[in-house]
């Protein structure tokens, strides 16, 4: 499994999409709603935005694993995988690991931005475990992602896959504070996953660790589309 790993990995990192969308674009986003949107509105929402546009990167490029899952298919590359002797849920995993390395570069990139050009300012533990938070807690979006490739075709995939980043973006406070919104919209956005992915990042630069909610809502969450991404692909199994 250990080289298939290495594989699914030189073949997203060789993806000038990636680079593209997945690196280039969060960083772009998060210069422009600090420096022009938000320009006046301070320190704390240089940092608070920093970790949305970082979790928001994260959310991408682990989706964005399912794209790569649905090219594979509609190739035949899936039936090459089931002629070798792994297990779904083994391959599921492996994938999803690959993925997950893939998910570093755009947290890496925005958080440089911050310090670099926003002048963020956080102690040099906060750096590390923001960056370790966020890169583990990504593996949920990347096994949702994955369930997507493996249940649908490449074009809806795609399709899926922006209409649940978009939507997951903006519900879950990455874009603007889930303060803004109404009464009973932030009582949703409170139990949606990329909400509580966020507060990973923003309980950590305030100083303490996530709350038990946080950590129980996501670890819910992984359950279900690890479950989902099983599913998936074993019905892929049945039909490809």
């Amino acid at each position: 499994m250990f080289e298939y790993i290495k594989l699914e990995m030189r073949r997203t990192l060789r993806d000038a999409s990636f680079v593209i969308f997945g690196i280039g674009m969060p960083v772009l986003m998060y210069l422009l709603f600090t420096n022009i949107g938000g320009a006046g509105n301070g320190d704390d929402w240089k940092v608070q935005s920093m970790i949305g546009m970082a979790a928001y990167g994260a959310l991408g490029s682990a989706l964005g694993v399912g794209t790569g899952v649905a090219s594979d298919k509609s190739i035949g590359w899936l039936r090459q995988m089931r002629i070798a002797p792994l297990a779904p849920t083994r391959v599921v995993t492996g994938r999803a690991i690959s993925g997950s390395v893939t998910v570093l570069p755009g947290i890496l990139a925005v958080f440089l931005s911050g310090a670099l050009i926003n002048g963020v300012r956080l102690d040099a533990w906060q750096w590390g475990v923001l960056t370790l938070l966020l890169w583990i807690g990504a593996l949920p979006f990347t096994m949702l992602g994955l369930g997507n490739g493996y249940r649908l075709s490449a074009q809806a995939t795609g399709v899926v896959n922006v209409a649940c980043l978009m939507g997951l973006a903006i519900l879950g406070g990455l874009w603007f504070p889930v303060s803004a919104f109404p009464g009973w919209l932030r009582h949703i956005a409170e139990y949606t996953p990329t909400h509580r992915f966020a507060e990973l990042g923003w309980a950590t630069s305030q100083g303490h660790a996530p709350g038990a909610a946080t950590i129980a809502l996501i670890t819910a969450w992984l359950v279900v589309f690890g479950s989902y991404a099983v599913v998936s692909y074993r019905r892929s199994a049945r039909t490809a």
